[in-house]
């Protein structure tokens, strides 16, 4: 049975001029992060790319859906894809976390009592984590948006789908939330061998990628500054996540289902947010190699052999 045309699928009046400046914002992120994407041959940053794009796409659905409210092809394809987005951002900054702790943290001092993970487990431990909260919210969110107030078991197909998607939202945050003290807590423990790879510096220079003695992995001497965006992206998303799980437990009748501003707020901001740390601080202008393999010899490296030990020469990194 069709749904009467009264009936809006928002518990307010959405605004289109709102959904276009985020459409705008996300839109200019997305040009940006795909033009340093092939000019650093990033691949892997495809994900965020993605991710962006997702949100380009759920906002400027969005638009069209506020101007017809009572559509629910509209309404579900932009709920789906504004919710699903930030998933994939979470785990390019799990895979961008690994690269650090590889290209990084001294050999000897990669260690489970470091970083609290197995290091060559941490990219596919929260990922597949990432993914499970992907499937589980995908599936809540498919529920709450696909159903009418005239199906048969509304009501029950909404529960439903919020405790779902909440059960998802629940695995990312439990997920997320672990990776969030990792990553602060190695931004502290890092100092730990940071004077020590300064002092073996091939040469410091502002701007530039060294090799340091007895290594073969080339480091930005800036690469601190991408655990900053790291850190400061753990804190947006895991604000993002909460507030949808109260928006989710609250239902239609709590005070977030009945107020635009929430979610603009404590969802568009913070995600926005998280893609503007990335793209004033993109990730391979300070660690190499952001393709979807990490080579065992990077390319660029020389080594000289010496009476103690190898020193590998410098290479500049392209801007």
């Amino acid at each position: 049975m069709p749904l009467p045309s009264h009936i809006s699928f928002y518990k307010y009046d959405p605004s289109e001029a709102v959904a276009a400046v985020a459409a705008a914002l996300f839109g200019i992120a997305f040009v940006w992060s795909t033009f340093m994407t092939i000019r650093k041959r990033a691949w892997i940053w495809i994900v965020q790319v993605l991710a962006i794009f997702m949100e380009v796409l759920g906002y400027a659905d969005r638009i069209k859906s506020a101007g017809d409210p009572t559509n629910l092809n509209l309404y579900a394809v932009q709920f789906c894809v504004i919710i699903l987005a930030p998933v994939l951002m979470a785990a390019a900054i799990y895979v961008v976390f690994g690269r650090i702790v590889v290209h990084v943290v001294p050999a000897q001092q990669r260690t489970t009592k470091l970083l609290w993970v197995p290091p060559r487990w941490i990219t596919p431990i929260f990922v597949a984590f990432d993914v499970i909260a992907l499937v589980v919210q995908l599936i809540g969110a498919i529920l709450v948006s696909t159903t009418q107030a005239t199906d048969k078991n509304a009501a029950n197909k909404l529960n439903m789908g919020k405790n779902i998607a909440v059960a998802g939202l629940a695995i990312q945050i439990a997920a997320f939330g672990l990776f969030t003290i990792v990553a602060a807590r190695f931004h502290f423990t890092s100092r730990q061998f940071e004077a020590s790879l300064q002092s073996r510096y091939e040469d410091g220079g502002s701007g530039s990628a060294v090799f340091v003695k007895g290594s073969s992995r080339k480091i930005n001497p800036n690469w601190r500054r991408l655990l900053y965006a790291i850190n400061f992206s753990c804190g947006f998303v895991l604000i993002r996540s909460v507030f949808r799980v109260v928006e989710f437990a609250g239902g239609n009748n709590g005070a977030v289902m009945q107020q635009e501003w929430f979610m603009y707020v404590f969802d568009t901001l913070p995600i926005f947010l998280v893609v503007c740390s990335f793209c004033f601080m993109f990730p391979s202008s300070y660690i190499p190699h952001m393709s979807f393999r990490v080579p065992k010899h990077p390319s660029g490296a020389r080594e000289l052999e010496s009476q103690d030990e190898p020193t590998i020469g410098l290479r500049e990194v392209e801007n």
